[in-house]
């Protein structure tokens, strides 16, 4: 009835010409009524999930986990600081690559550019046995200044 009063009001109180219902339905193909015939030998294959909750044990744990843990902070508004510039950040950068991706022929630069760093950077570090080792051991002096285990 709905459908019917909005297609009056989006043709101007012209109505449509009432169609048969066995228009409207789908006709049943060679294939469809052989896969009912088999229906029976397919719910054979059924498999029932579980009832065990241990989704709603999770999310309890992981909430208290959480609680804990922002107990555990000293400087709270420091965090909240930090949380929020980070969340400005996001969105800045959302922002830069809109403008970017709007501009015609900018993205596909981008793209070309990418491609190019990349393919330099599998030639540099991954193409030879030597050179995969460097960069190991590069990463491997990166984690250490981070760690301050250096």
């Amino acid at each position: 009835m709905a459908a019917t009063a909005y297609s009056v009001a989006l043709l101007g109180g012209a109505r449509l010409p009432a169609a048969p219902r066995s228009a409207l339905l789908p006709r049943r193909s060679a294939c469809q009524l052989r896969l009912q015939q088999d229906a029976p030998r397919l719910s054979l294959l059924r498999v029932k999930a579980a009832s065990e909750d241990t989704s709603s044990a999770s999310a309890d744990e992981l909430i208290e986990d959480l609680k804990a843990k922002w107990d555990a902070v000293e400087d709270k508004p420091t965090v909240l600081l930090y949380g929020g510039g980070a969340i400005v950040a996001l969105w800045l950068t959302s922002v830069v690559v809109g403008a970017i991706n709007a501009v015609p022929l900018l993205p596909k630069i981008m793209e070309l550019v990418g491609l190019g760093y990349t393919g330099w950077f599998v030639y540099r570090y991954l193409l030879f046995k030597e050179s995969r080792k460097d960069l190991a051991s590069d990463i491997e002096t990166l984690k250490k200044k981070i760690t301050g285990t250096e």
